[in-house]
């Protein structure tokens, strides 16, 4: 455009404008004493000049550096880029960009990963922890995104009320008898979405629980999970904690001759990206991640910014407890799709009532 001049600073405009670098600043900033008439004269002179603010100025002004870490414990699992797009958007809507680490499932490479992002200036960190880790003082702000049972979690999805609700819906097709699928007791999101699940159960309904890890220390790695045995033992539904472990259940059953939901149902959590898609869809529980990352960044930015400068706009340290949101949980919704459907007729008894358990 005509008449700008690329890399232009507060310099050439206050020349311009016949005024002090300072009164600029403030202009733009909107602190000290200036005219409204005077702020709309420097605005429009900075846009003309094709001004572009200083990140690394202001950081050095204000103490903070606008960037957020976002520490994710698994990024080849496709649920981990879903939430960082999530926390992305609103970190950009609260004028805050994020840098990304992976901690590759380690708790040592997690104490890397926060280590990384505070050496690097971030203003705050959002965690999603690896299993049943908690997060000690770190130096700075930290939104913990894992389940309402963590000892200082921010805020999360209710899995136990998601585990509910996959519970109650296979019992009101019928289901009796169901195998929960998990893949290590020491999270407590897969804790929490089992308890949820064994607490919808009524009088007379059983539930069996099937851990992998555990399997396949005594099995091998990616041995058969025995699927079709626990079928010929009566259980007439397999309610996976994820959807990755409801595809490779549903990949053993079909591969053992089994339709699905005709012989057994199967049911998934997350929701991702293919559930929909794979044959036959997946019956899966999904997460409102949009509202999970708002409420996480706005309880970060709100501490991040009350704490950053104190009264007298001389920049200080924030504070490093974990920040507490308003709202620390919020409730999953059941999607039902075609892996779930009534027992068959051989394992049908006399419909049975479904009776809420409650959280203990």
């Amino acid at each position: 455009m005509a008449g700008q001049r690329p890399g232009a600073n507060l310099g050439n405009i206050a020349k311009a404008l016949g005024v002090s670098v300072a009164t600029v600043s403030n202009a733009l900033t909107g602190k000290g004493r200036v005219s409204a008439e005077l702020i709309e004269s420097v605005r429009a002179k900075a846009t003309e000049l094709g001004y572009t603010p200083s990140h690394i100025g202001r950081a050095l002004r204000t103490g903070r550096s606008g960037v957020l870490g976002l520490v994710l414990p698994d990024i080849a699992n496709p649920l981990f880029p879903q939430i960082a797009q999530a926390i992305e958007f609103a970190a950009s809507s609260a004028g805050y960009g994020v840098l990304i680490a992976d901690s590759r499932g380690s708790v040592s490479m997690q104490t890397e990963a926060i280590n990384r992002l505070i050496e690097r200036g971030v203003d705050g960190i959002v965690i999603v922890p690896r299993l049943g880790t908690r997060i000690a003082d770190i130096g700075c702000p930290v939104a913990v995104i894992d389940s309402p049972s963590t000892p200082g979690n921010t805020v999360s999805a209710d899995h136990w009320q998601g585990g509910q609700a996959v519970a109650e819906h296979l019992v009101s097709l019928g289901h009796r008898k169901l195998l929960l699928i998990g893949n290590n007791p020491a999270s407590n999101v897969q804790g929490d979405r089992i308890g949820g699940m064994k607490s919808a159960l009524p009088a007379g309904g059983q539930a069996g629980v099937l851990w992998i890890e555990a399997h396949e220390e005594r099995h091998g790695r990616g041995a058969l999970l025995g699927l079709h045995a626990k079928v010929e033992e009566g259980f007439t539904a397999f309610a996976a904690v994820s959807d990755l472990i409801a595809l490779r259940v549903l990949t053993e059953l079909q591969s053992a001759g089994l339709s699905v939901p005709a012989d057994v149902s199967v049911t998934g959590f997350d929701d991702l990206v293919w559930s929909s898609v794979v044959t036959p869809s997946l019956t899966t529980v999904r997460m409102n991640m949009a509202a999970i990352a708002e409420i996480a960044i706005a309880a970060l930015v709100r501490v991040i910014e009350a704490d950053a400068v104190n009264s007298d706009d001389i920049p200080r340290m924030a504070t490093s407890t974990a920040v507490a949101a308003e709202r620390s949980s919020v409730p999953m919704t059941l999607i039902v799709r075609q892996t779930s459907g009534a027992p068959c007729p051989s394992f049908r008894d006399e419909p049975i009532k479904s009776i809420k358990g409650e959280r203990t």
